[in-house]
């Protein structure tokens, strides 16, 4: 396998989005490069392949573009959080709050159950308040999550003293916009 891949130069960096002076990290060109895509799976079917894990729980929406093949690779059921109001059927959620007013998510409560082991899948972590909440609604069900895994991460902001005590595994960081 590959280890010295340049995920770096397969990452689409767009100035100005969405708003003036942010520098988007856009993944949809790993998406668009078989190679870059293989290459994140390998690394995750080569970290996550040994450990104990009971599912795959992956953030709404590029999220389960990573979580999907990771699951399937380790045959393991992929829980989805989505956005309030997505998922049919009974659902918990968790309300969080962003730079500006909140957010909720949800996953369907048939989904977790007390003492699974869940390993949290997103593609990019920022500040690490949605996988927080994530985590959050994880324990309140009783199970926990044995670590947080993005392909990219921006330590910056400082998603790792908010994730505390979970551990938090990326492929790539950036440390800047």
């Amino acid at each position: 396998m590959d280890q010295t891949f340049d995920l770096d130069a397969a990452i689409r960096k767009v100035p100005d989005f969405p708003v003036k002076g942010i520098l988007f990290y856009d993944i949809t060109s790993v998406l668009m490069d078989p190679r870059a895509f293989g290459w994140c799976v390998d690394r995750m079917i080569e970290r996550y392949g040994r450990m104990q894990i009971d599912a795959v729980a992956s953030v709404e929406s590029r999220g389960f573009l990573f979580g999907a093949p990771l699951a399937r690779e380790l045959g393991l059921p992929l829980l989805l959080v989505r956005k309030a109001g997505k998922l049919p059927g009974e659902t918990v959620s968790r309300t969080y709050e962003l730079e500006y007013g909140s957010d909720t998510i949800e996953m369907h409560r048939a989904d977790l159950r007390p003492g699974m082991r869940i390993l949290i899948v997103d593609d990019l972590i920022a500040t690490g308040g949605t996988v927080r909440a994530t985590a959050d609604l994880i324990a309140d069900a009783g199970s926990e999550t044995i670590e947080v895994f993005g392909v990219i991460g921006l330590p910056f902001l400082e998603y790792r003293a908010r994730l505390d005590p979970v551990p938090v595994h990326t492929l790539i960081d950036y440390e800047g916009e």
